[in-house]
């Protein structure tokens, strides 16, 4: 997908991979919708764009069904169309699952899962106008490898790789393309509480833009599914022909970050 003269949407871009994935879309030629909660977070994230008259700041909860239409409403009215629509807003809960109450629980499945399904079908009438456009649900590797200590995370990042791959089959028609991006950890806000975690789990943490140079560089490309290289790779490619193999190299990583 070329980039130079298109539109995006960013959610979650008042930081961390957001910021990172709005800054370098302008680099390469975007307009960037920014969406988020915070105004102040939002203004900073177009205050550092090359181009700042290219960011276009739109405060609102995307869990919210009179905001996503907001959203839509004022997308359709400034540009007409959308392009691109990276769903990157997430949140994070760590911890052992009994010490996780029912807010918790419903606060990562609603951000992670339930609002990207819905920011994709009030879009898409968008995102049909402009086609072929291209819809990047931003997971994680928890997405594809389930974490002891992030089981509510995984599987709202699992839930979401099923809906990409079954979303990449339904809009092939409407040339739609979809991309499920699967970073490993990254040095954002996000990481705030489990960075001790880091080490027993022997985590690489890489930097958001680093995160957002390898997904606008897999969308130029037309990826379905973006991964980091390295030993990441090769547990995925163990969980699915010896999955007894991982469970005991995460279960010995798990007793040495809780002794």
């Amino acid at each position: 997908m070329q980039l130079d003269g298109r539109c995006a949407l960013v959610t979650g871009a008042g930081s961390g991979i957001g910021r990172a994935l709005a800054m370098l879309a302008v680099e390469r030629g975007m307009d960037v919708v920014l969406v988020g909660r915070r105004e102040s977070a939002l203004t900073e994230t177009r205050d550092q764009l090359s181009d700042p008259s290219r960011g276009h700041v739109m405060v609102a909860d995307i869990t919210d069904h009179t905001d996503r239409r907001r959203i839509r409403d004022e997308i359709r009215l400034i540009f007409g169309h959308l392009d691109l629509l990276i769903n990157n807003a997430g949140v994070q809960v760590v911890g052992p699952i009994s010490q996780l109450d029912d807010n918790d629980m419903a606060a990562v499945i609603r951000t992670n899962l339930l609002a990207p399904m819905a920011m994709v079908r009030d879009m898409l009438d968008l995102l049909k106008i402009a086609a072929p456009s291209r819809i990047v649900n931003v997971g994680s590797m928890f997405g594809q490898i389930g974490f002891p200590l992030f089981s509510v995370y995984s599987a709202s990042k699992f839930g979401l790789r099923g809906f990409s791959d079954a979303l990449r089959r339904e809009l092939k028609d409407a040339k739609i393309g979809v991309t499920y991006a699967a970073p490993r950890a990254t040095a954002t806000a996000a990481m705030n509480g489990s960075e001790h975690l880091a080490e027993p789990f022997a985590m690489t943490v890489d930097q958001p833009e680093t995160i957002a140079r390898r997904i606008l560089d897999g969308v130029e490309r037309d990826a379905r599914v973006i991964l980091p290289g390295g030993a990441e790779r090769v547990f995925i490619a163990l969980q699915g022909i010896l999955p007894s193999l991982v469970d005991q190299s995460i279960v010995k990583q798990l007793r040495n970050a809780i002794p």
